[in-house]
């Protein structure tokens, strides 16, 4: 059988409304590590990203793939399980891939109008601890610790407010969420 085919959500009304309620727990819990679980997409994804995009993409939400992540076994997945298009950076609705090969400033922060239509970036991670950076904002009651890749992007996109990218890191089958609205400050 197809490595496409297989590894989807094998209860998707349970498992899609389980990943949904943490995926929206990870956005508006900055710094707040949550478990997504149900896909065993193929490598180099993590389950976390593929329950994420299990849940989140649909044949309306355009991903980009960078280039250890653009695989014919990934884009075969991907369009089998969710029918989402695969695009350059600037039309995407997501981006999936590590960090260091990531064109964050061709990916869309978002328009005055429509601030809505910004990027979320799902970053794959071999870490989402220990911390190096201190979280403040909306959803953290004081202060949180996260583990970033560094903290001036952050801090740059937090003051394109209200628009901006949202992240999420993943690791294994875990997820962290980091808003646009989140303030970042290095350990």
């Amino acid at each position: 059988m197809s490595t496409h085919l297989t590894g989807g959500f094998t209860d998707a009304p349970t498992q899609s409304a389980r990943a949904f309620r943490t995926v929206l727990e990870a956005l508006a819990r900055p710094g707040q590590i949550g478990t997504l679980t149900g896909a065993t997409p193929p490598a180099p994804l993590s389950p976390a990203a593929g329950a994420l995009l299990l849940t989140l993409a649909d044949q309306t939400t355009p991903v980009y793939l960078a280039p250890l992540h653009d695989t014919a076994e990934i884009r075969g997945w991907i369009t089998f399980h969710t029918g989402a298009p695969f695009v350059t950076p600037e039309e995407a609705v997501f981006a999936l891939g590590h960090w260091a090969e990531l064109p964050l400033s061709r990916l869309s922060p978002g328009t005055a109008e429509y601030p809505d239509r910004a990027a979320s970036v799902i970053v794959e991670t071999d870490a989402l601890a220990p911390a190096n950076a201190c979280l403040t904002g909306p959803g953290i009651a004081t202060r949180t610790p996260a583990r970033l890749p560094e903290t001036a992007f952050f801090q740059s996109n937090r003051s394109l407010f209200p628009l901006g990218l949202d992240f999420y890191f993943t690791c294994g089958d875990q997820v962290l969420g980091l808003p646009r609205s989140t303030r970042v400050e290095a350990l």
